[in-house]
C-alpha cells in the first residue's frame, strides 16, 4: 500500500510526541513493505526530499500565517498528494486534516485523521471551522484515548461511526540498546546525588514551573543531594532559568537543552524518577519511554495521562499546579527503595502492551478497513 502521512513538524529538528510517533509509524510501516511518504514543513538546511529508514520525507515551504496555512500550504500538500497518488492519506492532526479530506473529495483517495492533544484540547485559530469539516468528512477518525474520542465527538457536534481508539506506541528496541557515551561525565558519575528527570517542551502548558518549585519543598524535607535534569527547549526556557535563580536553586537544576531522541534512554537509565507536570496533555509518549526503562513516574491528573498511569501501580498521579504534591511523591521514590523497585517492575511489564509492532498491527487493519470501505461509498 502507498501511504501519505501529513504532519506539521518532523525530526530531526522537532522531537516532541507527535513528531516521534510519526517517525515510528513511518518506519514500522515501511518495514512491512508499505511505500510511505511523509509530507511536512521545510526546515532550513534539510533536503526537500529524502529517503530514510525505508520511507520518503517531503518538506514543503512552511506557512507564514494562519491564513496561509489554510490556503497556500494546503494547496501545496494537495499538489504533492496528487503527484504521489497514494492509496490512503493519513493526517496526524485535525489541522493537517483539511488537505486530507480535500484529497478525498477531489481525488477520491480515502483518508484517516488521527487526533492529537494540542489540536483537540487546546484553543487555536479557526479550530471550530477546521474541526467541523475534518471530523465530519474523514473516512475514519482515530483518537489516542477514550476521553479524546469523546472530545472529538463534542467538537463535531454529533455522534458518528468509525472512530477508533489507538494509543501511540514505543520503540522498545531503542530502550534496550542505548549508549552513555554522550552524557556529561559529571552527571554520569552521579556524585552521590539522586536524579529527577523532565523530558519535553519548555512551554507554560507543560507545567515545568511547578516541578522547579517542588525542589524547595524537597530541600525543606532534608533532600539536598538531588539534581533536576531538564531536557527540552521552548519559549518558556528563559522564564524557567530566571525562576531557578529567584529560588536559589542553581546547584539543583541542570538545563540540558535539546537532546537527540536516541540519547534520552541513557539519561532515563541514570534517573531515579521522571516527572511530567503537564496542565494538559494529549497522550504523553515520554511516560511510555520511562516505563520501558523501568523508571518510576509522576504525572498530573490530566486527560491523556490518567489512561497511562494507574496511581500507586506504575507511578503516582498528582493534581496539576501543585508543587507540594510533586515534592511529596518524589520524596517517596527518592527514599523508599522497595516502592521504587515495585513500580519499576510494573512499568517494564506494562510498557510491552504499547510496543509499536502491536500498534502498527491495529493501524494496518484500520487502513485496510478505510481503503476497502471507501469503495462502497464510491458506489453509493
Amino acid at each position: 500500500m502507498r501511504i501519505a502521512i501529513l504532519v506539521t513538524l518532523f525530526p530531526p529538528r522537532w522531537i516532541a510526541g507527535t513528531e516521534i510517533a510519526t517517525y515510528n509509524i513511518a518506519k514500522h510501516l515501511a518495514r512491512r513493505g508499505h511505500e510511505v511518504h511523509v509530507i511536512t514543513r521545510y526546515d532550513s538546511g534539510l533536503p526537500r526530499v529524502s529517503f530514510e529508514k525505508g520511507f520518503y520525507v517531503h518538506r514543503i515551504n512552511a506557512p507564514k500565517s494562519d491564513l496561509e496555512e489554510m490556503t497556500i500550504y494546503v494547496l501545496r500538500e494537495l499538489m504533492l498528494i496528487r503527484t504521489l497518488k497514494p492509496d490512503i492519506v493519513h493526517a496526524q492532526s485535525i489541522r493537517r486534516g483539511l488537505a486530507c479530506v480535500l484529497a478525498k473529495k477531489l481525488f477520491k483517495i480515502p483518508c484517516v485523521v488521527w487526533g492529537q492533544g494540542s489540536d483537540v484540547y487546546l484553543p487555536w485559530r479557526f479550530k471550530s471551522f477546521y474541526s467541523k469539516i475534518v471530523l465530519s468528512e474523514a473516512n475514519v477518525l482515530i483518537a489516542l484515548t477514550e476521553y479524546m474520542k469523546r472530545k472529538m465527538i463534542k467538537l463535531l457536534g454529533k455522534e458518528r461511526n468509525n472512530i477508533f481508539v489507538l494509543p501511540n506506541g514505543i520503540d522498545l528496541e531503542l530502550f534496550s540498546n542505548y549508549s552513555e557515551k554522550n552524557i556529561n561525565d559529571t552527571i554520569k558519575s552521579k556524585k552521590n546525588f539522586r536524579i529527577i528527570l523532565y523530558v519535553g517542551r519548555l512551554e507554560p502548558v507543560k507545567g515545568v514551573k511547578y516541578l522547579i518549585e517542588s525542589l524547595v519543598f524537597l530541600k525543606n524535607k532534608g533532600i539536598s543531594n538531588v539534581k533536576l535534569l531538564i531536557i527540552g527547549e521552548g519559549t518558556y526556557r528563559k522564564f524557567c532559568e530566571e525562576l531557578v535563580k529567584k529560588l536559589h536553586l542553581e546547584d539543583f537544576v541542570v538545563f540540558l537543552g535539546s537532546v537527540p531522541h536516541e540519547e534520552v534512554p541513557a539519561y532515563m537509565a541514570l534517573a531515579d524518577v521522571l516527572v511530567l507536570p503537564s496542565l494538559s496533555e494529549g497522550f504523553g509518549i515520554v511516560l511510555l519511554e520511562a516505563m520501558a526503562m523501568g523508571l518510576p513516574i509522576i504525572a498530573t491528573k490530566v486527560t491523556g495521562l490518567t489512561e497511562i498511569v494507574e496511581d500507586g501501580e506504575n507511578g503516582f498521579l498528582v493534581e496539576p499546579h501543585n508543587p507540594l504534591e510533586i515534592a511529596e511523591k518524589c520524596y517517596i521514590f527518592l527514599t523508599n527503595d522497595d516502592i521504587r523497585d515495585k513500580i519499576s517492575e510494573n512499568n517494564r511489564k506494562k510498557a510491552k502492551k504499547y510496543e509499536w509492532e502491536k500498534i502498527i498491527d491495529k493501524l494496518e487493519k484500520i487502513y485496510f478497513y478505510t481503503y476497502y470501505s471507501s469503495f462502497s461509498e464510491k458506489d453509493s
